[in-house]
C-alpha cells in the first residue's frame, strides 16, 4: 500500500517511525530532543517543531505518503482570534492548577456531576483545569482566548499549513475535561465555566478520518494523545490491561464503554480504534524502588533486583505500603509510606528490597481491581517501562496480577501508534481498508511471563499487603472515597 511515518512529540523529544503500511515493518527512525528543559509547566510551541524539523532531517520522509501525529497530553495551546499564540503553552507537568481544579469540581456541584459530564473528575492537569487558572492569574489574556488545541492538535494544524479547520481526535478531546467519552460531543458550558466565555473547539474526528493533506500532498491523519497512540502501536484489544512503570504508575484497559466513576479514581479516556480506555494512576511506583536503593546504598535498581531475589516472596512478613507522596489510588493525598511487620528475622536488606518491588505491584493491582470492580475484564498484562526488565518485577508480577504478563520489547510504541493510524486513514482514503478495521501489524517482539504454580503464592503477598493498607487505612477503597 505504500510507506507511512508515525511522529511522536513527547514532554522531551520527537522520535519519528517509518513504516511499510501493509506490515508495520519499520524502514528507518529520527531522534531530536526538544530544546527546552524538560520539566519546564511553559513552551513555545515552535520548539515542537523545530526539533520535528531536526528528528525528519537527512530525507527520513522520503517517499513517505501519510503521517500521523501523537503528542504529550494535557496540554494546551491558546490562540487568539487571528490564530497566533496568546501565552506559551501550559504543558502536562503543570501543577498551578490545583486550586482551580477543586474550584472547578465545586462549581460544578461535586466529584459525581463531573465524572457523569465528562468521564473524569478535574485534576491540575486537565486542560479544563488550566483554563480556570488562565482566567484567574492571567485575565486579559484569557479574554484573548479565541480557540484551544492541544499538543498534538496544534502540530497536525501547522503540518496542513495552518487552515481555518482545526481538528482533534476523541482521544485527545478526552483528555482535555470538557469532552464526554460517554457521549461524544464537548461540553461548551464546561469551558465558559473555566474560562469564562465560549471558544473555538477543535472538530473531533473519527479513529480512521483524515485531518486534510499538506500542501505538498501528504496524508495527516488525525492524530491522538500518547496514551493512546501506544495502545495502538502495541495492538492491546479488549482483555488488555498496560501498566506502566513510570515514576509513578497507571493501569490502563481496554473496555467497551466509557465508565463514570465519581471517586474520581478512574479517568476515562477514548482510545484511538473506536473503544474506550479507562486509566487509573498511582503516585508511587519507580520512585519507591529509587528510594529504596537510596536508603540500602545501592547504585541502582539493578542492585537492589539483585538484593531482592535473596529474600523469598511476602519478604519474611515486611509489607511496605508505598505511599511516598501521599497516593491517588486510594485517595491519600497527605498520608506517607509505611513499613509493617518488623521483627528480628525480617530486619534484613533483602527483605526490605523485595518488599520495595512487592509493595509496588501490589499498589497497582489495586489500581487494576479498581477497573475490575467496575466490570473491566483483564485477562493479559503488558508490562511497560525499563523497571519491567528486573528480575524481580518478572518473578513478583504474574502472581501478584494474577494474570498472564506480557514484557515487549523497548519501542515508541506511540510514534508506531500514529503510523499504524497514518497507514489506515491512507488505506479508507484509497479504498482498500474499512473505517471499521485498522490494518493488521505484526506484535511486537515479547517475553510471556505465566503465573502457573506462583499464582497461589502471588495472591498470599496481595492478601498479606491488603490486610495490613486496610489495618492503617480502613475504608481507603470504600465507595466514594
Amino acid at each position: 500500500m505504500g510507506i507511512v511515518a508515525g511522529l511522536d512529540s513527547s514532554s522531551a523529544f520527537t522520535q519519528i517511525v517509518v513504516c511499510d503500511a501493509d506490515t508495520g515493518a519499520v524502514l528507518r527512525q529520527g531522534y531530536a530532543p526538544h530544546p527546552v528543559d524538560p520539566k519546564a509547566t511553559e513552551i513555545d510551541p515552535q520548539a515542537w517543531l523545530l526539533s520535528l524539523g531536526e528528528a525528519a532531517a537527512g530525507g527520513l520522509l522520503e517517499g513517505v505518503q501519510a503521517i500521523g501525529v501523537s503528542a504529550q497530553q494535557h496540554g494546551l495551546v491558546l490562540l487568539d482570534q487571528q490564530g497566533a499564540l496568546v501565552r506559551p503553552a501550559l504543558v502536562g507537568n503543570d501543577k498551578r492548577a490545583q486550586i482551580a481544579a477543586a474550584d472547578l469540581i465545586d462549581g460544578l456541584g461535586g466529584r459525581q456531576a463531573w465524572a457523569e459530564a465528562v468521564g473524569s473528575v478535574p485534576q491540575a492537569s486537565h486542560p479544563v483545569a488550566k483554563l480556570r487558572w488562565l482566567a484567574r492569574e492571567e485575565p486579559q489574556s484569557a479574554q484573548r482566548v479565541a480557540g484551544v488545541l492541544q499538543p498534538h492538535d496544534w502540530l497536525v494544524w501547522q503540518l496542513l499549513g495552518r487552515p481555518a479547520r482545526r481538528t482533534t481526535d476523541r482521544g485527545g478531546a478526552s483528555a482535555t475535561g470538557y469532552w464526554s467519552a460517554g457521549t461524544g460531543s464537548y461540553r461548551s458550558d464546561l469551558v465558559e465555566l473555566a474560562l469564562g466565555h465560549q471558544c473555538g473547539l477543535p472538530e473531533v474526528l473519527g479513529p480512521a478520518d483524515a485531518a486534510g493533506t499538506t500542501p505538498e500532498g501528504l496524508l495527516i491523519s488525525a492524530g491522538t494523545g500518547e496514551t493512546m497512540a501506544a495502545a495502538f502501536g502495541l495492538g492491546v484489544a479488549a482483555g488488555d490491561a498496560v501498566v506502566s512503570l513510570g515514576a509513578s504508575g497507571s493501569v490502563t484497559a481496554v473496555h467497551h464503554e466509557a465508565l463514570a466513576d465519581p471517586s474520581g479514581m478512574i479517568t476515562s479516556y477514548a482510545d484511538a480504534t473506536g473503544m474506550h480506555l479507562p486509566v487509573v494512576h498511582t503516585l508511587n511506583a519507580v520512585r519507591v524502588l529509587r528510594g529504596t536503593a537510596e536508603m540500602l546504598g545501592l547504585d541502582d535498581l539493578e542492585a537492589l533486583s539483585e538484593l531482592a531475589m535473596k529474600s523469598t516472596p511476602g519478604s519474611s512478613g515486611l509489607v511496605l505500603l508505598p505511599y511516598l507522596e501521599g497516593e491517588r489510588t486510594p485517595r491519600l493525598p497527605h498520608t506517607a509510606g509505611t513499613l509493617s511487620g518488623l521483627r528480628r528475622e525480617s530486619m534484613k536488606p533483602e527483605h526490605l528490597a523485595r518488599a520495595a518491588f512487592e509493595g509496588m505491584l501490589c499498589s497497582l493491582a489495586d489500581a487494576m481491581d479498581v477497573l475490575r470492580g467496575r466490570g473491566v475484564e483483564v485477562r493479559r498484562v503488558f508490562l511497560l517501562g525499563a523497571s519491567a526488565e528486573l528480575p524481580a518485577v518478572q518473578a513478583a508480577a504474574p502472581g501478584i496480577f494474577g494474570a498472564q504478563v506480557v514484557v515487549p520489547q523497548p519501542a515508541d510504541y506511540a510514534a508506531l501508534g500514529a503510523a499504524r493510524q497514518a497507514a489506515w486513514a491512507l488505506g479508507v482514503s484509497q479504498g482498500t481498508l474499512s473505517p471499521a478495521a485498522p490494518p493488521v501489524w505484526q506484535g511486537a517482539s515479547v517475553q510471556v511471563l505465566e503465573p502457573g504454580e506462583e499464582l497461589a503464592t502471588g495472591q498470599a503477598v496481595r492478601q498479606q499487603y491488603s490486610v495490613t493498607r486496610d489495618q492503617l487505612h480502613p475504608g481507603a477503597f470504600a465507595p466514594g472515597q
